[in-house]
């Protein structure tokens, strides 16, 4: 693929971008290629190409976004929409969002350092001094994300989220059995809906008050410093974590990416981060970044890296190996000295605990 401005031509550039890393980073003309891609990709699911801000609109402030959403249309989620002028679609006590069974040990990113991995936190928050085999992990999908990534691997919630999906506080809360050791809210993002997870998981956790369940969270990070004090909270509570996929460190780039903005997921990574002391084990707060060929490379994993350090050189980080999906599916899967130069640059700045995951997808 050719770079639409530059003309370089390489197999690291997306055809869902039409442009390179430096052009992306460095050119004022990539930003209406970058629009024009990400109109392109959400117009496929009637989604709005950015957020909305309607004079006299609706508020939304459960995001980022912080959207201004006109009568009878969507947020950027997909799943918040003003109906009379009221915020409509979902609510603390009905969601659009699906859950399956896990067996633990499970492909969780943080299955290397969390109690049902590992047994972290024994025995006051894990039932083994190892993986809890046995056990379960209530693996909980919200069909609506805050970002648009272009790369996105589940993407093909979007096509749920047309459908309306909904389901009732008390279907969620009757589907943790005895078996189930840990509820993990992810998706898309639990971001929109999360006064629908924050209430399961108070009614769970009073109705299994007596023995180990743990609360977690997979998310970009975009969510309202309220609502995330809220999900700290509960994680603290019952021996869970909280996972931020930091998708890039360039705030341009990762525009690019998701569409949106970075800057409140490292601001919330940050606040997070205040509170490993009250539980600095279990871990708290886990990081991880996917490796996109072409984009992601190791400067954007050595700035990330040099970030997580400043704040604690302890929080775990994780490194993923990309495959390809949705307007990247032409990129080709991390290499493996593409992974294994952006280990050593995350370990370089300080980070104590880094590990590459999903190494089964390397190629030569």
């Amino acid at each position: 693929m050719k770079c639409l401005l530059c003309g370089l031509e390489s197999r690291f550039i997306s055809k869902g971008l039409q442009l390179c890393n430096k052009c992306i980073k460095e050119s004022l003309e990539a930003l209406p290629v970058v629009e024009k891609a990400h109109l392109i990709s959400r117009s496929a699911f009637n989604l709005p190409s950015r957020p909305p801000k309607e004079t006299g609109g609706v508020s939304c402030r459960f995001c980022v976004n912080e959207c201004i959403i006109p009568e009878n249309q969507r947020g950027y989620c997909g799943v918040r929409v003003n109906k009379g002028g009221r915020l409509t679609g979902v609510s603390s006590n009905e969601a659009n969002v699906m859950w399956y069974y896990d067996p633990l040990p499970t492909n969780c990113v943080a299955d290397w350092v969390c109690p049902g991995g590992t047994g972290s936190g024994y025995p006051k928050f894990a039932y083994k001094n190892g993986p809890e085999t046995g056990f379960k992990n209530l693996a909980v999908f919200f069909n609506a994300c805050t970002f648009n990534c272009l790369f996105c691997q589940n993407w093909h919630f979007r096509e749920e989220q047309r459908g309306e999906r909904k389901r009732k506080v008390e279907e969620l809360v009757d589907a943790v059995s005895a078996k189930v050791s840990c509820i993990c809210y992810f998706g898309g993002d639990p971001t929109p809906q999360l006064h629908f997870a924050i209430k399961v998981s108070k009614l769970a956790l009073q109705q299994n008050k007596e023995r180990i369940l743990r609360i977690c969270w997979e998310s970009n990070g975009s969510m309202n410093p309220a609502l995330l004090k809220g999900m700290i909270n509960l994680s603290l509570q019952s021996g869970g974590c909280i996972k931020f996929d930091l998708k890039a460190w360039n705030e341009t780039l990762h525009k690019a990416l998701t569409g949106v903005t970075n800057r409140r997921t490292l601001e919330n990574f940050k606040l997070v981060a205040e509170r490993i002391k009250d539980s600095p084990e279990p871990p708290l707060l886990i990081a991880s970044t996917l490796l996109v060929p072409g984009y992601v490379d190791e400067e954007e994993v050595r700035n990330i890296a040099r970030f997580i350090a400043s704040i604690n050189p302890e929080i775990p980080y994780a490194l993923l190996a990309f495959y390809p999906h949705f307007y990247m599916s032409d990129l080709p899967t991390t290499s493996k000295t593409h992974a294994y130069q952006c280990l050593e640059a995350a370990k370089s700045e300080g980070l104590k605990r880094v590990r590459l995951g999903n190494v089964h997808l390397l190629s030569g």
